[in-house]
Order: structure tokens, then C-alpha cells, then sequence
């Protein structure tokens, strides 16, 4: 089984129409069993009444933000032999779902990840972002990263693949993604990339310089605990002590 995780935050607009449309996709193009939680984390608006409200759907509740904390919340707590995560806003195409999650099932891969900067992507959105998100790729790949695209939010593991990361990844906010896969590169686990295409939504509420501030911050932190050597018990006592 699947388990696809939709992190919100303050999404009452979106949410509801976006869970039909992904429910809807999945009776119609995917061969496995799926189930879809919304793990909201910190809403202020109707988002948690709104997602209680979802036939088909498991809800997960979270007082404090934080799109990491809320997938590892949903992820610890899984029993699927897959984990998954998406944006709500489904700015990915949901046709790379299948090709995402399949290699996993399989045990061809430990990871997977939707790229938007492979050849055979296609992506639509604004000068600004777009120059940031390459920009912020660029310089993992100069610090060693193999993999293209770290902020795609379309992302799957095998499960026991995900029990074994979580412990080690610090950052509950919008580095997580980036440090998970960092972590999985550094264990030598398989990270397979499936191109996508990606609509920027115009109306996505994420602070663009704010959070790329904290992926600078969450980059050197990782970079320089690996120069010194941190061992992965450290980083799991470290998080052990975070309230």
C-alpha cells in the first residue's frame, strides 16, 4: 500500500477541491492501493474543519507549523510499504505518480523525487522563482548533491527507507525535503528521478526570500556537521531533545 501525505497549512480555498481532483485521479490511473492523509499543521483558518469534513481521507492534526514535522508525524506512523508526500496546490501533474512510486514497489529505488530541472521536464512559472530555484540547486550540486531538483513537492520512499531517515534529518520546516535527500545520498541509498511537469500557482502563499533563507541556514548546518563529522546518533539525540 501507498500512503500519500498532503502537508497543509491555512489551505481552506484549495483543499477540498484538491483532495477530489487527486481521489479522483487515483480510482481512474493508479494500479495500487492509496491512501491519502491531510496532515494539517498549525492551520488558523477552516482548514482543519474543512479536511474532518473529506470522505476518503485519513486527518491528522498538528498544533505547531511545520511542513517537515507534519510528514514526519504522518510518515513514523504509517503502515504502507510506501510513503509519499505532494503540494496541495498539485502544481506537479499527477501523471508522474505512477512512474514516481513504481520503482519503489518494485525495489528498484529507495527514494524517489519529481524534478523539475531534467531533461524532459517542462515548468511554467515566474522569472523570480525560477532563478532562486536554480540558483539554490546549483549550489547543492556544487556541494556534492547528485540529484537535480531538492524542492519539488512530489516525493516518495519505501517505508522502512523513511524509519531509517527520519532520526537523522534536524529540520522540521522547508529544508527538510533537502536534508532528507542529502542523508539518503550519504547513506548510499538510490535516488530515482522522474521528470515532471509543474504549473506554478500564482496564489501560493510560501515566502519565496523567507524560506530561502532557511534552506541557506539548513544547507551549511548539514554541510558542516558532514566536514565534522557528526555521527547520525548525534543528530538523533539532538532532535530527541526538540520540543
Amino acid at each position: 500500500m501507498i500512503e500519500i501525505v498532503l502537508p497543509v497549512r491555512d489551505e481552506e480555498r484549495v483543499l477540498a477541491s484538491s483532495v477530489a481532483t487527486l481521489l479522483a485521479f487515483l480510482k481512474r490511473e493508479c494500479p495500487f492501493p492509496v491512501r491519502v492523509t491531510v496532515a494539517d499543521n498549525g492551520s488558523t483558518d477552516a482548514t482543519w474543519s474543512v479536511a474532518r469534513s473529506l470522505d476518503g481521507v485519513r486527518t491528522l492534526r498538528l498544533e505547531t507549523p511545520g511542513r517537515g514535522r507534519a510528514l514526519r508525524e504522518a510518515w513514523s506512523w504509517s503502515e504502507a510499504d510506501v510513503v509519499a508526500y505532494m503540494d496541495i496546490d498539485l502544481s506537479t501533474d499527477l501523471a508522474a505518480f505512477v512512474p514516481l512510486v513504481t520503482p519503489l514497489l518494485s525495489g528498484h529505488a529507495d527514494v524517489a523525487i519529481g524534478t523539475r530541472l531534467a531533461a524532459g521536464s517542462s515548468v511554467v512559472r515566474g522569472p523570480r522563482r525560477e532563478l532562486i530555484s536554480r540558483a539554490y540547486n546549483l549550489l547543492l550540486r556544487s556541494a556534492g548533491a547528485a540529484f537535480t531538483d531538492a524542492q519539488c513537492g512530489f516525493k516518495a520512499l519505501r517505508a522502512p527507507v523513511a524509519r531509517e531517515l527520519l532520526p537523522s534529518v534536524v529540520d522540521d520546516g522547508w529544508f527538510f525535503d533537502t536534508e532528507l535527500l542529502l542523508r539518503a545520498q550519504w547513506r548510499g541509498l538510490r535516488i530515482h528521478e522522474v521528470p515532471v511537469r509543474w504549473v506554478d500557482d500564482p496564489d501560493s502563499s510560501v515566502d519565496v526570500l523567507r524560506t530561502s533563507i532557511a534552506q541557506l541556514r539548513g544547507l551549511a548546518r548539514v554541510v558542516s556537521e558532514r566536514e565534522r563529522g557528526v555521527a547520525a546518533g548525534a543528530w538523533t539525540n539532538r532532535h530527541s531533545s526538540r520540543s
